[in-house]
């Protein structure tokens, strides 16, 4: 091992020339993955370190469509210092007659227990919210002041109350923590927001306290406490360490979608690093052969160059992991103000994880090429053949020990095995797809060039020889344009089904808190205002808020309920009732009840839900709603279309299970943007009370978000695409002497430089092309199920992304090809063909 040491540094002390492709590919990847790790770890230590200011306590507990009872109340107010708020969807009206829909929050005294409200125009939060002459102050959102054409002292109603703002609100320490808002955000006070009649019982508005306990307090165990205190209470209760539970979820899976490019650059660069090593080992095959010669054994010359590849491979990843670890400050420099609050600094275990990625990658992709110089006997080497034939062997069993572990790896670290294990397993396959197809392509350029004459010969049988680019680029290549291609095919379907699709099949307006008295009046009105629609335009129903609390009698378990679909019986619910089948009933299993029906309960059910419950048709559900429990047998199972025109509640009762009640509606309609303008008028005129919620308008911001989210996640693909271009390049630079033989051969038999430029780029040109058209193939497979499977949504294909795609990857590789010819054509014939 000294002797390999002192030839190791001595052949170093040379430089890196043939290293630098090994370098850039093993960087590239490493880079992304630790990047990934980084930025995800700075969003979750931020998380973690304003835990308490986005939940706003420890602990919070609310309730939906109520109030807490004075008994609760009391049991919260034992713990410690309290802030008790409401929240609900209003329309505000102003002066002049325009009306928007706003989240509308009254905060008690105690508000903010942690942080501090920030505004403009006011203070402090209590002279924002004084309440003077008439009018309950309000600090609202600068969407609401520009949406409505209003300024800081102006005055809105909401129902009978009115507001004047006193106050710009720019922020609130625990907005993260409460979630997607439909409206503008207006923050007042709670008897402002009881004033305007909007926590009626029935209404949908909910209520929160947060509560600060103790430095000694175990919140989790607190949350059980109360819970044991009481019993048949329904509310919700979150704890600070599920202060953002859904950023948390959003942050991993972000982490392992960017960590996954990674590796597949990773492994598409892992040619690179072959090609690279292999490159390297043919100029070093005088020093190898010499050393057999005169008596040193395969396992001296393996450790010669393993020192060396092992040396240059540790540089290329500490080169990655500075750019990785240097990563999250340049976003947080350039992002500016960051919806997630994010904690920048270096994180020891992304970059250790990164590291060892590209130390498997390394040993998986560079192991292979010393044991063809090991094996090779000094005549071959001699008559420069380094062609050893790969046999079991230590190099071979660490190579294919350091592929199993980099996919153990990344299956290990996922936050869904399956789902990385699918990932891993589809990258492979798709790997070797491109693989055989590229040794498919040479071989049959190789028997195409017999029809072909001139340049495109010389292409084509380019392409079929032992250096082509078809075998060591188009994989690289063919696998960076899957990725993108999935990722262009996913974006373009989703956004189709957000700015095509559902404006055609989902409702233009929602309408909520219309009183149950006053429905055939609500319905007359709408009649009025878009000119008497018909059931597939215009829809309304009772709607209720409940839990399923029991499934045949036993509480429920989420343990046992699939993870896909616990959503059903961990929350509350919207439900509603029916007399008889709807238009669109979607029955999978059972049947409806009939028009009339008055016996005991029944109930239909989504089917997802049912079946991750392992629920059938004839079993029984509990479900707790206006203060009450019923038992309601299920008679239907049925097939929800969520984005579509219909009765889409998961759970729907018959009319008789709340017989005696009086709840609120919920109606939805189609309406053309005028249509829906005459509707908000004359409902304000008429009830002011019921909320308007322009789906336009949300599918429009939902599009706006959703393109910035994808063009992010556009680029972090190309990185792939990068790190093909790196092997094409290898592959370039490692062919360079003989491509400049050949170009000096063919001038001197009389080739002109056109011919040579032409060959050139038939070749580089077909090898795009090929790899460009097999990759959006391969990322078209990908994409589908996604869409069609994960999202339900419609498959639309982006003919502009893939005509893009497939341009941009023969033209890359032809630009490639001809800068290859021109850099050989620069040469001198006679010192070529002398060396």
């Amino acid at each position: 091992m000294s002797l390999a040491l002192r030839f190791a540094w001595r052949e170093l002390r040379s430089g890196v020339a043939g290293f630098r492709i090994f370098l850039a590919c093993l960087a590239l990847g490493v880079a992304a993955i630790a990047a990934a790790g980084s930025t995800a770890e700075a969003f979750r230590q931020g998380l973690a370190s304003q835990s308490r200011e986005i939940l706003g306590g420890d602990v919070v507990f609310s309730v939906q469509q109520r109030r807490f009872s004075p008994r609760e109340r009391a049991a919260f107010d034992r713990l410690g210092p309290t802030a008790y708020a409401v929240r609900a969807n209003a329309m505000a009206e102003t002066a002049s007659g325009a009306r928007r829909l706003i989240d509308l929050r009254g905060v008690g005294a105690g508000y903010p227990l942690l942080g501090r409200v920030e505004l403009q125009g006011a203070p402090d939060l209590a002279a924002a919210l004084l309440s003077k002459d008439g009018a309950f102050g309000a600090a609202a959102e600068p969407a609401l002041l520009e949406r409505m054409g209003l300024r800081t002292g102006d005055r809105f109603s909401v129902g009978p109350a009115t507001f004047v703002i006193r106050a710009v609100l720019v922020s609130e320490p625990d907005r993260l923590g409460r979630g997607f808002a439909l409206g503008p955000r207006v923050l007042t006070r709670v008897e402002a927001v009881e004033k305007a009649g909007q926590l009626a019982p029935g209404g949908l508005f909910g209520e929160a306290v947060r509560v600060a306990l103790p430095a000694s307090a175990d919140p989790k165990a607190v949350i059980a406490a109360v819970r044991k205190t009481l019993p048949k209470a329904t509310f919700e209760a979150r704890d600070r360490s599920q202060a953002a539970a859904g950023a948390g979820r959003l942050i991993d899976r972000l982490e392992y979608f960017l960590g996954f490019i990674g590796l597949a650059s990773l492994a598409a660069g892992g040619l690179g690093v072959a090609g690279a090593v292999s490159a390297y080992l043919e100029g070093r095959k005088p020093s190898i052969a010499t050393l057999k010669a005169l008596g040193g054994e395969g396992a001296l010359i393996r450790n010669i160059y393993l020192i060396q590849i092992g040396v240059l491979a540790m540089l290329g990843i500490a080169i990655g992991l500075a750019i990785g670890a240097a990563a999250p400050f340049a976003i947080g420099a350039l992002a500016g103000d960051l919806p997630v609050p994010a904690l920048f600094a270096v994180y020891p275990e992304p970059l250790v994880k990164a590291a060892v990625f590209g130390v498997l990658a390394a040993a998986a992709f560079s192991l292979a090429p010393l044991a063809r110089a090991r094996l090779t006997p000094p005549s071959a080497l001699f008559r420069r053949e380094l062609s050893g034939r790969l046999k079991l062997g230590p190099e071979t069993i660490g190579a294919a020990l350091a592929a199993l572990g980099l996919a153990g790896l990344a299956v290990i670290t996922a936050p869904t095995r399956m789902a990385a294990a699918g990932l891993i397993g589809g990258a492979a396959a798709a790997f070797a797809l491109l693989w055989a197809l590229g040794l498919g392509a040479a071989w049959s350029a190789g028997r195409l060039r017999r029809a072909a004459r001139g340049p495109v010969r010389l292409g084509l049988a380019n392409l079929a020889g032992p250096g082509s680019a078809a075998r060591t680029a188009s994989p690289a290549i063919g696998l960076g344009v899957a990725l993108l291609a999935a990722v262009v095919l996913i974006q373009s379907s989703l956004l189709a089904e957000v700015t095509e699709i559902a404006p055609r099949t989902a409702p233009a307006l929602v309408f909520t808190e219309i009183p149950g008295a006053q429905a055939a009046a609500f319905d007359a009105t709408i009649a009025a205002n878009l000119d008497r629609p018909g059931p597939d335009r215009y829809l309304r129903a009772p709607m209720i808020t409940g839990r399923i609390v029991r499934l045949n009698g036993a509480p429920v378990d989420l343990k046992r309920i699939a993870q896909g679909e616990r959503w059903a019986f961990d929350n509350d619910l919207t439900m509603s009732t029916l007399d008889g089948a709807p238009e669109q009933g979607g029955v999978s299993q059972g049947r409806w009840w009939p028009q009339g029906y008055a016996g005991p309960p029944l109930v239909a059910l989504e089917q997802d839900a049912a079946k991750g419950a392992g629920l059938k048709v004839g079993d029984q559900i509990t479900v707790a709603v206006l203060g009450r429990e019923i038992d309601a047998r299920i008679a239907v199972l049925r097939r929800i279309e969520w984005g579509g025109f219909g009765s889409n509640f998961a759970v729907t009762l018959n009319t008789g299970a709340i017989a005696g009640a009086n709840p609120r509606n919920i109606a939805i309609a189609k309406a053309t943007p005028a249509q829906e303008a005459a509707v908000t008028g004359a409902l304000g005129r008429d009830f002011p009370q019921v909320n308007v919620i322009s789906v336009r308008e949300q599918l429009q911001s939902a599009a706006e978000l959703f393109g910035r989210v994808a063009l992010a996640i556009r680029a972090a693909a190309g990185v792939a695409i990068l790190a093909g271009l790196l092997v094409l390049a290898g592959a370039i630079a490692a062919g360079a002497r003989a491509r400049a033989w050949e170009a000096a051969t063919l001038k001197i038999l009389g080739g002109s430089r056109a011919q040579v430029l032409s060959a050139y780029l038939v070749e580089y040109g077909l090898v795009g092309a090929v790899a460009g058209a097999a990759g959006v193939a391969l990322g078209a497979a990908a994409a589908w199920p996604v869409v069609t499977q994960v999202f339900k949504a419609s498959w639309s294909v982006d003919w502009t992304g893939v005509v893009a795609l497939l341009a941009g990857s023969a033209s890359v590789t032809a630009i490639g090809g001809l800068l290859a010819a021109a850099h050989a054509l620069a040469q001198r014939p006679a010192p070529v063909l002398r060396n």
